[in-house]
C-alpha cells in the first residue's frame, strides 16, 4: 500500500514559502491617508468656500454617534447658520419602484442648467438586522454626480427616524451655507418618514407609479394630504394612457381634501425621466408654489413653525442620548433587561426605575 502511494502521480510537492496575506505597508497607509478632524473653523471657512469635500466631512461629524464630534459639529451648525442661503427644500417620496432616484438625477439636471446650486440629501433604510445601508444612490445618479453644481449625499436611517431626521435638517443648514439653494431631500419610500421630512420641507412631491393595480388603493390618505404635488412616473411608450388615467384618478381625489393653509391647490402631473416630458411643467408648479406662499407669507410662516418644530425634537433627542450615554444607566441596563426578558419585572415598572435613578443624578 506504501509503494502504491508513493508512485502516485497525486502527490504534492511542498513548493515555495508564501508571502504573507497582509501587506506590511498598510498601517502606514491609512495613517498617512486617514483624513484628520479639522477645527471649527476650518470647516466653516471650507463650507462658506463650497468646498464639497470639506461639507462632507463636517457631515460625517453631524452623522457620528461620539459625543466630541456633536460637539464640534454644533459649533460648525450654529457659525454656519447666519451665512445659509434662502433655499427651496423639496421633499421627495414614492412608492417603490416609481423612478425616485431617475427621476431626481434628470430633474437635477434641469435645476442644475438654470443656474442652480443643487443637494440631493437621501435618507437610506439601514438593515434591522446588519444595521448597514447599501447608499446605492449615488451609483444610480452617474450624470449628476458628475455635475459641478450638485451635491449627492446618501445618509444611513440607522433605525431611528427621529435621528437621521434631525442630522438631516442639520446637513440642510450647512448645505444652504455652501450656497446650494434647492435642497431635495429624498426619504426611503412611502412609509413613516413623510412626516419627518415635511416637517423640514418647503414643498412636498409625491412620485407615483401607474399601471400597477388600484393606484389609489394602496396610498395613505395622510401622505396625499402632505402632498403639494402628485407626478405621474415613466409617463413614455405603451405607459402614457396609463399615466394619463391615473393622473386624472389622482386629481380628482386631491379635490376631495379639504383646502390647504397655504392656499395652494395640489394638482397631479405626468413625466417621464427618459424623454424629459413633463419636467419643465413640475417645476413651473413649484416655482409658482414657492412665489404663491412667499407673497401670501405662509413661506415664513411655515420655517418658523419648523424651527420650533426641531427646537423640541433636539431637546427630546439630547435627553435621550445623555440618559443611554450615562455611565451608571449602561450598567443598571444590562440587569433591567435580563429582568424584563425573564418576566420578573414589566418593561414599564423597568424604565420607570431607570429614569428615577437617572433623575436623582
Amino acid at each position: 500500500m506504501d509503494n502504491l502511494v508513493k508512485d502516485s502521480a497525486l502527490i504534492v510537492n511542498e513548493g515555495v514559502e508564501q508571502p504573507p496575506v497582509i501587506n506590511p505597508y498598510i498601517t502606514n497607509f491609512y495613517k498617512k491617508n486617514r483624513v484628520k478632524t479639522l477645527s471649527v473653523k476650518e470647516y466653516v471657512e471650507g463650507i462658506l468656500a463650497g468646498n464639497t469635500t470639506i461639507l462632507s466631512q463636517a457631515i460625517t461629524l453631524i452623522e457620528s454617534s461620539k459625543p466630541e464630534h456633536r460637539a464640534i459639529a454644533q459649533q460648525v451648525i450654529e457659525t454656519c447658520q447666519p451665512f445659509a442661503v434662502k433655499s427651496m427644500r423639496i421633499g421627495i417620496t414614492g412608492v417603490p419602484g416609481a423612478g425616485k432616484s431617475t427621476f431626481i438625477e434628470a430633474f437635477g439636471g434641469l435645476i442644475t442648467s438654470g443656474n442652480h446650486k443643487l443637494a440631493v440629501l437621501a435618507i437610506d433604510p439601514s438593515s434591522e438586522k446588519s444595521k448597514g445601508s447599501i447608499l446605492g444612490d449615488k451609483t444610480r445618479m452617474e450624470t449628476l454626480c458628475s455635475d459641478p453644481k450638485a451635491f449627492i449625499r446618501p445618509s444611513p436611517s440607522g433605525g431611528s427616524l427621529g435621528g437621521v431626521a434631525r442630522k438631516t435638517r442639520e446637513s440642510i443648514v450647512l448645505c444652504e451655507a455652501a450656497g446650494f439653494d434647492v435642497i431635495f431631500i429624498e426619504t426611503v419610500g412611502v412609509g413613516q418618514s413623510e412626516t419627518a421630512v415635511h416637517s423640514m420641507s418647503d414643498f412636498f412631491l409625491l412620485l407615483m407609479l401607474s399601471g400597477a393595480g388600484d393606484e389609489l388603493q394602496g396610498i395613505k390618505r395622510g401622505i396625499m394630504e402632505m402632498s403639494d404635488l402628485i407626478a405621474i412616473t415613466k409617463a413614455d411608450g405603451t405607459n402614457i394612457e396609463k399615466a394619463t388615467l391615473a393622473k386624472a384618478l389622482y386629481s380628482n381625489a386631491l379635490h376631495l381634501f379639504p383646502p390647504t393653509e397655504s392656499g395652494w391647490v395640489p394638482t397631479a402631473l405626468t413625466s417621464s425621466a427618459v424623454t424629459k416630458e413633463g419636467l419643465v411643467e413640475i417645476l413651473d408648479k413649484i416655482n409658482e408654489y414657492f412665489k404663491l406662499t412667499t407673497e401670501n407669507g405662509y413661506y415664513q410662516h411655515k420655517r418658523r413653525e419648523q424651527a420650533r418644530f426641531w427646537m423640541y425634537e433636539t431637546i427630546n433627542e439630547e435627553l435621550k442620548n445623555r440618559f443611554f450615554e450615562d455611565p451608571e444607566i449602561q450598567e443598571k441596563l444590562r440587569e433591567y433587561e435580563e429582568s424584563v426578558s425573564n418576566g420578573s419585572i414589566g418593561s414599564f415598572t423597568a424604565a420607570s426605575e431607570l429614569l428615577k435613578i437617572y433623575n436623582k443624578r
